[in-house]
């Protein structure tokens, strides 16, 4: 290959380097407060006998695997196993609701045969309008179930669901990339924050 095109391609890494440094500077000024609140509401719903159901789409529901995983194994620390499930995991049921009903539904069908009140939906859309992430966030709503959201893109529909009961962790970035590099960041600080309250 020859010199440009690796100057240029090296160029292009380390841009993209600069741009996610830029976009969690802005995240770490204005969502650590939001995290904390989103930690106690985790823990106080895991102390209380709940759990955390998780959901997004594409590199959103590889998210939500990663969090649940995190919970039921661990994260930095040996601790007991807390309940924690990803909707996005039965194939079974995705296919057979997508098929019988409507991929919208998906989740929200889960969240009603599976969650209960004082549980927590952590629901995950770079965009902020994934259309069955949204009507889990209402099928959650319905039940009394807590939602932590997060998103990207200024919150799109999702951030009109929530209330002041809810938390709502929006990467400050339109770039899908920049967005979920920043909700891993998100993810980890609340797993950290979770096994500090219990174990320290």
């Amino acid at each position: 290959m020859d010199k440009n095109t690796i100057e240029r391609l090296r160029q292009r890494a380390s841009q993209h380097f600069l741009d996610s440094i830029a976009v969690k500077q802005e995240a770490e000024r204005v969502l650590p407060e939001s995290v904390a609140h989103g930690v106690v509401a985790m823990v106080e719903c895991l102390r209380a006998g709940g759990k955390i159901m998780a959901c997004g789409n594409g590199g959103s529901a590889a998210d939500a695997q990663h969090f649940a995983a995190e919970l039921i194994g661990r994260f930095e620390r040996e601790r007991q196993e807390l309940a924690a499930i990803a909707l996005t995991t039965d194939s079974s049921i995705l296919t057979a609701v997508g098929n019988d009903y409507s991929y919208d539904e998906v989740f929200s069908k889960q969240v009603r045969g599976l969650g209960k009140k004082g549980d927590i939906l952590l629901g995950i859309s770079t965009s902020g309008n994934s259309k069955n992430v949204l009507k889990a966030i209402e099928a959650a709503k319905k039940i009394g179930i807590k939602v932590i959201a997060l998103t990207g893109n200024g919150g799109g529909k999702i951030a009109t669901l929530l209330d002041v009961e809810d938390v709502h962790l929006c990467a400050p970035s339109t770039r899908t990339a920049r967005i979920q590099e920043t909700h891993l960041v998100l993810l980890h600080g609340l797993c950290d924050g979770v096994d500090h309250l219990l174990l320290d």
